[in-house]
């Protein structure tokens, strides 16, 4: 399971929309598409900004 896998799960779980997590952390909506779409894997800090609005340790992003 990719990263931007766990990402949606976490959504589906707490009842999420991408676009509500993007409001919610200042993590772009265009980041959000283009991690999905695997053109682009977010920086750390949008990694940290994540993990912290879903109250997951980082590194459940980062689990290959």
């Amino acid at each position: 399971m990719g990263s931007y896998d766990v990402f949606q799960n976490l959504c589906d779980k707490n009842g999420k929309t991408a676009y509500r997590v993007s409001q919610d952390t200042g993590v772009s909506t265009a980041t959000l598409s283009n991690w999905k779409s695997g053109n682009y894997t977010p920086k750390i800090d949008k990694i940290a900004a994540l993990a912290k609005y879903f109250d997951v340790p980082i590194e459940t992003f980062l689990k290959k």
